[in-house]
């Protein structure tokens, strides 16, 4: 198995006590919360995470985007892959991703990607995604375009990565007398791309047409399992059979000493992230236009989004690992056998936890975890996906 420390980036000295008597923390409570000082010290922090996790043996480190809220400090997702394109000596770098309906120009993000390729001498990973509801709300997009925006967006930067150039694009969102981007991506053809998602029927059905990597986000293990056969399923019905390498598992790790002792260090943490940081009204989440109902439903039944959750609510639904290094082995290994992934997209600073805590579990995960899992595939009935 493949395991990426995955960053949101928080903005964790956010006051969770108005973020509760304001509702949500995304798009409408107010910036004038952000302490710059405070912030520029997080970001500095953050990047010291993800150089550490490289050094301590991680396959990679990713990044995402989002706008206008505490819950994640990366609008220009880009901008922090490239501070950390020469630091890091030997993961890969993931963008998952560029949100490509909220662009107005979206070969901007077919340059940015090829600049970080060949800053990485091909070790960049393209995440595209469509953005989640709020955003929407936040760049004053109509969320009723998002799926054909994306696609042709999506088209466009394929393209213009595969292409020689200049060539015209005349869509309907997007023309250009011009497609000639400077420079090209350094992978041939193009850097791997990832799509991650909640639980679209649509995203899933498309990331298996285009035998894209497929990552499932904040879901419980067994809705995992579902959306990844789900994608299966739909790779049979494009003629060929899904490796396990192309399905990504997110998920939040925290190792201490004991079960007990991991429990007690990480609840507040990530009870800040699920209940304040992460919670927004349903009609934020999933705007009218943004998704079909039959994936709206879907999304709505994981039940992680819009209502309190513990600690033990989200370790008992398999959607965060918290425990001493066996628990968190054995867990790690069962829910692998049973989705079925070989790609682990890891969070281990989440939500208010402090640096120091962050650093400590990075480190315990490389030493307790990582070792047991290097050369490890799903096993039972998933084995003969992987061999």
């Amino acid at each position: 198995m493949k395991i990426f420390n995955f960053h949101l980036m928080p903005y964790r000295h956010v006051d969770l006590d108005a973020v509760g008597r304001h509702g949500t923390a995304w798009v409408t409570f107010s910036n004038s919360h952000y302490d710059p000082v405070k912030g520029a010290e997080l970001y500095h922090d953050y990047l010291d995470q993800m150089e550490m996790a490289d050094r301590l043996g991680f396959d990679g480190v990713c990044l995402n985007e989002h706008h206008q809220t505490p819950y994640g400090m990366m609008p220009i997702p880009g901008l922090l892959a490239g501070a950390l394109a020469r630091s890091i000596k030997r993961a890969k770098i993931a963008v998952l991703g560029r949100a490509l309906p909220l662009m107005n120009n979206p070969l901007v993000v077919a340059e940015e990607y090829a600049m970080l390729d060949n800053l990485t001498r091909g070790r960049f990973i393209a995440g595209f995604v469509r953005g989640i509801g709020a955003e929407y709300h936040a760049m004053g997009i109509n969320p009723a375009e998002s799926q054909e925006r994306f696609t042709e967006a999506h088209d466009l930067i394929i393209r213009a990565w595969t292409e020689p150039g200049p060539f015209v694009h005349s869509g309907k969102y997007y023309q250009f007398n011009y497609v000639n981007p400077w420079p090209r991506p350094y992978q041939t053809p193009h850097p791997p791309v990832w799509v991650p998602s909640q639980g679209s029927a649509s995203t899933i059905k498309w990331a298996a047409k285009n035998r894209y990597t497929y990552a499932q986000t904040l879901s419980p293990i067994a809705a995992v399992a579902k959306f990844f056969q789900m994608y299966r399923d739909e790779a049979e019905k494009a003629g060929y059979t899904a490796s396990p390498d192309q399905l990504a598992w997110s998920n939040s790790i925290y190792v201490a000493e004991t079960d007990e002792k991991a429990m007690r260090e990480a609840k507040p943490h990530l009870e800040a992230l699920v209940n304040r940081l992460l919670f927004m009204p349903i009609e934020m989440l999933l705007p009218p236009g943004y998704t079909n109902f039959e994936s709206m439903e879907r999304i709505r039944s994981v039940k992680i989004v819009g209502k309190p959750q513990s600690i033990e609510d989200l370790v008992k639904a398999g959607v965060v690992i918290i425990g001493s290094p066996n628990t968190v082995r054995e867990k790690l290994a069962e829910y692998q056998d049973l989705a079925g992934f070989n790609t682990s997209l890891t969070k281990t600073q989440f939500g208010t936890m402090p640096h120091d805590m962050a650093k400590a579990n990075i480190e315990a995960i490389a030493q307790e975890i990582l070792p047991h899992f290097r050369d490890r595939l799903p096993q039972g009935k998933q084995a003969q996906a992987a061999e």
